[in-house]
């Protein structure tokens, strides 16, 4: 079997600028200099007697062989960082962090309060918080960038394991004195023809109603876009516009008044991670944490 001189460092540097289709990005992700990852995938390159990348265009792309590589050098970092934490968890059985991505609007009403009990129970645990939308944090749980997603998890990948943990329903929320507010239920066509404030982009809440809208031909009249939930609540409340929240953000807000839509819309809430991906001590003791807080 011919042996070939490859170091761990040239595949992780091969992979970042597979990723990003741009050694000056990866190198500034990798916090090296670009000189460092261009020689690198050079030696690579040769080492493989093949050539990983077309540089006849402005962006970096891989060649055939280059795609084929790279899918086994995926596999490959991945079993190596799997090696590495579950040694680490050998080492360490009392300490470990944990990174979870979470939406604006889960991070700031649920999550405070699954947080503060988690540490509780597991005070040498940390948490690394990011907060993004959930097609974002789906994104990042398959790119192995965290741990877990406290998200929406309708229509899941099948790359990800999830475990529900509530359904919600997705509301109106309308200002005391609007029209709407008279009204027992809102219908898509009410809703679009008002002034609404909606999520940014990213948002999943965000592209379910817009595609809902979209396929009887309707537009919302977006006139704010923000990811602060206190923000939008806050702009309701002064009259400014409607908009469309899962149902335990908005109930009990002063000013607004909670409708829901004619046709209901729910959504199952819940914890995802990645499959066939090696879970560390203190992960599954996250996952026990939230299975735990379903039976009481």
């Amino acid at each position: 079997m011919k042996k070939i001189p490859v170091e761990l460092r040239q595949l992780e540097y091969f992979q970042m600028a597979a990723r990003l289709k741009n050694l000056t990005r990866a190198a500034e992700r990798l916090h090296v200099s670009q000189p460092n990852i261009t020689v690198a995938i050079k030696k690579l390159e040769s080492s493989l007697g093949i050539q990983l990348f077309d540089r006849s265009q402005k962006q970096l792309s891989l060649t055939p062989e280059g795609s084929v590589f790279l899918s086994r050098v995926d596999v490959a970092l991945r079993n190596v960082q799997d090696a590495l934490i579950e040694i680490d968890d050998y080492k360490q059985l009392q300490k470990g962090t944990i990174r979870i991505g979470i939406p604006p609007m889960i991070g700031s009403f649920l999550f405070p309060r699954i947080y503060c009990d988690f540490r509780r129970q597991h005070p040498n645990l940390a948490i690394n918080l990011f907060e993004e939308g959930s097609k974002k944090a789906r994104e990042k749980l398959e790119e192995d960038e965290i741990d877990f997603g406290i998200v929406i998890i309708s229509d899941p990948s099948p790359k990800l394991s999830v475990l529900s943990m509530a359904t919600c329903q997705l509301v109106v929320g309308v200002p005391v004195d609007h029209p709407l507010a008279k009204k027992s239920s809102i219908t898509l066509e009410d809703f679009a023809d008002a002034e609404s404030i909606f999520m940014k982009e990213g948002s999943f809440l965000r592209s379910q109603i817009l595609e809902k809208c979209q396929s009887q031909g309707l537009e919302p009249n977006i006139i704010i876009e923000s990811n602060q939930i206190e923000t939008i609540k806050g702009l309701v409340s002064s009259g400014a516009g409607i908009t469309c929240l899962l149902d335990f953000v908005l109930e009990n807000t002063p000013g607004i008044k909670v409708i829901p839509f004619r046709e209901p819309l729910f959504y199952d809430l819940g914890l995802a991670w990645k499959k066939e991906r090696y879970v560390s001590h203190a992960a599954q003791a996250f996952i026990d944490f939230c299975r735990d807080q379903l039976i009481r």
